[in-house]
């Protein structure tokens, strides 16, 4: 039965591998109009590249560059999917440029992204500031900084004399996040077993969680959690968490800041604790399966499977399935009974916005470049 189930990985995977070529040709003023997912901000061409390779369904991609003349819509970067995986229409365009996702090929599960940006502000996600000397010794707080996934530099003829120098620490989210998470009769999701949920090697830790208890108030943002030991995670790797709250009624995880006072209240169904930053937490709700609880949404693909366990190991298989979704053979629609969702969320490095600023230098962090990587330096 293991020999089966190894030969049917493999042969999708090939299928999957036919279906699709790699192609990294990227096409300079041509655009791909229409079909669009979503659009998302992004410096240049090859960062929205890989935000396309990351997004779950994003097949190719239409970047508007700094030198875009007909309207302020300068580094959107339009991701976008159909159903033949190939752009329905070409058409010539200056200030754009268009490429396709880089699934196909053996792209980097984190990509290193070393390039400086002038004259271009990565602006919000701010969590920290100090002041360096130059840029390079802003880089360097950044990529010795886990939480800190880009910056923005003020160079030192900045307008505002005050703010010179001034190297703004960014975040973004680098572990997995599930889009929504809502319970659903004869559906099973869970965890790849390989998804990566810290950064570097920690000392093993008991979390501290509080049963029955509420952090009122104080809330910086809610996302969607599988379990309480799952938000505490998200609240390990937010810069500005220091507890957290879970409602296992909605699954709805709401990290805090509050640094001064410890408020709680006695409240049911509600499950708070403590972030662990320097020290590896229990990944037991990794290998845990969420029976009757549905990971909706984030969609790579999905197969026809007998049982859950298989649907398990395939998305354990496939190294860009982040987690995944089962829908049993008694799930109400029997169209989508023993389909298996395998599923994955962007977790590189990026921007929730970006434009051009006079006098700033942007970049990202270094951590993912295993090699000392010289400087590419492009200007808006």
């Amino acid at each position: 039965m293991e020999t089966l189930w190894i030969l049917g990985l493999l042969l999708s995977i090939c299928s999957l591998s036919f279906s699709q070529e790699c192609n990294q040709q990227l096409l300079e003023n041509i655009d791909f109009p229409g079909t669009d997912i979503k659009f998302v901000f992004s410096p240049d061409t090859n960062h929205c590249q890989q935000l396309c390779t990351q997004h779950p369904s994003c097949l190719y991609f239409t970047f508007i560059r700094a030198d875009w003349t007909t309207d302020n819509r300068h580094f959107y970067c339009y991701l976008k999917k159909s159903s033949s995986g190939q752009p329905n229409v070409r058409t010539p365009l200056q200030g754009v440029t268009s490429g396709f996702s880089l699934k196909p090929c053996s792209s980097e599960p984190q990509p290193c992204l070393p390039q400086l940006y002038h004259d271009v502000d990565f602006f919000g996600a701010d969590y920290q500031s100090l002041f360096t000397a130059d840029y390079d010794e802003c880089q360097r707080a950044c990529t010795q900084d886990p939480a800190c996934q880009f910056f923005t530099f003020i160079n030192g003829v900045y307008t505002t004399e005050s703010i010179r120098y001034k190297c703004h620490l960014k975040f973004s989210w680098s572990v997995t996040i599930t889009s929504n998470v809502q319970r659903k009769t004869a559906v099973v999701s869970g965890f790849s077993h390989n998804a990566e949920i810290t950064q570097g090697v920690k000392p093993a830790c008991d979390g501290k969680l509080f049963p029955s208890t509420d952090f009122p108030g104080n809330d910086v943002v809610h996302l969607p959690a599988a379990s309480p030991e799952h938000c505490q995670t998200l609240c390990s790797a937010h810069p500005v968490c220091t507890v957290f709250s879970f409602v296992s009624d909605n699954f709805n995880c709401y990290l805090k800041n509050n640094k001064n006072e410890l408020v709680s209240i006695a409240k049911e169904g509600v499950t708070s604790g403590l972030p662990a930053r320097f020290c590896q937490l229990d990944d037991s709700w990794v290998k845990a399966t969420y029976e009757g609880v549905d990971f909706e949404g984030d969609d790579i693909r999905f197969e026809l499977m007998d049982d859950a366990d298989t649907c398990q190991r395939t998305c354990n298989a496939d190294p860009t399935c982040q987690f995944y979704a089962y829908s049993k053979t008694n799930f109400f629609d029997s169209e989508y009974r023993r389909r298996c969702y395998l599923k994955r969320a962007i977790t590189m490095p990026a921007p929730p916005k970006v434009t051009k600023l006079a006098n700033v230098v942007s970049g990202f962090q270094l951590r993912n470049c295993v090699n000392s990587v010289p400087h590419t330096d492009v200007a808006a």
